[in-house]
């Protein structure tokens, strides 16, 4: 890989500042508000707030994944860890046995980075946290660890969108790319549907901290493969519930109409979605060519869109 594209947390690693990040983001376990919970509980004394999580990451698989966008899966797929527990609480949640009944895997730091390591020699693309907001110091503190043994992978960060600009902060050189939800326009839909506490007013201060972190451009490497960016993920609800219209525009006037935008058609009732008055169907082509219009209205012309048709 070119060194203009080399990850920056190499640079961090390099200069000792990497050793200082993870000391300063494992010592805010100890009252804990990585995300907007801000629950304050002390996880390194095995106490548990809303992600239900304590000292040590729960990881419930790390597999390569083909199924993300193409700059992320490209031809060998991306590392893909997946983490148990979740700030938020979906009706809908497709992983919910990971991330509403926490099925998983005690791991320490050292057992992350092998699992890092071990996904490099296997051929992936990158290392990709799905759902990673509350093991942000985790992450952190394996990372020198699988530096130590070769590694040197883009880092993906693959959350909800309901983050803290302090949180971010702490990524600031260590994640490569980001691939954050903007799940809702409207706070009491999102309390109701999710369960989130302020999710519009939280997603867009993060959304603006991401974007001064790497830029509105996808900076690509010679085989197409994403080494740099943001990509802002967007599922579209029945009913219009998740204001999509609305969620395009403020990110065109928020952030830049340059942005990659991937706009999800692929929701069917899971979890406590099934039989829902609001949520207990999929959404219809007309929904979603609504949406693809509202993307062209928005003028965010980079990113992808899916293919939804009437016997879907």
């Amino acid at each position: 890989m070119p060194a203009l594209t080399s990850p920056s947390y190499l640079a961090l690693y390099r200069s000792g500042q990497l050793t200082q990040r993870v000391e300063q983001s494992l010592a805010l376990l100890e009252h804990c508000t990585l995300c907007p919970r801000l629950c304050g509980v002390n996880r390194l004394r095995g106490e548990k707030g809303v992600c239900g999580m304590g000292a040590e990451a729960v990881v419930a698989s790390h597999t390569l994944h083909h199924w993300e966008e193409p700059p992320i899966s490209g031809s060998r797929g991306s590392g893909t860890v997946f983490f148990s527990g979740c700030t938020g609480r979906c009706l809908f949640c497709q992983n919910y046995p990971i991330s509403q009944m926490n099925r998983g895997n005690l791991t320490e730091a050292a057992g992350l980075a092998k699992m890092m390591v071990r996904l490099q020699r296997r051929g992936a693309h990158n290392i990709n946290f799905v759902t990673p907001t509350h093991f942000v110091p985790q992450i952190i503190a394996a990372l020198p660890l699988a530096i130590g043994q070769g590694f040197s992978l883009p880092l993906v960060y693959n959350s909800s969108g309901y983050e803290t600009v302090e949180t971010l902060r702490l990524l600031d050189g260590v994640i490569d790319i980001y691939l954050p939800d903007a799940k809702y326009a409207d706070e009491a839909v999102a309390r109701q549907l999710s369960g989130f506490r302020d999710y519009v007013a939280y997603n867009r201060a993060a959304l603006p901290e991401i974007f001064r972190q790497v830029g509105a451009g996808l900076l690509l490497d010679d085989e197409g493969l994403a080494v740099r960016g943001l990509i802002v993920r967007h599922m579209v609800l029945p009913g219009g519930l998740a204001g999509t219209a609305e969620v395009l525009s403020w990110l065109a006037a928020n952030l830049s109409p340059e942005i990659h935008v991937s706009l999800m058609a692929q929701y069917f009732p899971a979890y406590q979605a099934v039989g829902h008055p609001l949520l207990g169907r999929k959404v219809t082509p007309a929904e979603y060519a609504a949406a693809v219009s509202a993307l062209e209205q928005a003028g965010l012309d980079n990113g992808w869109v899916q293919e939804l048709d009437d016997e879907e």
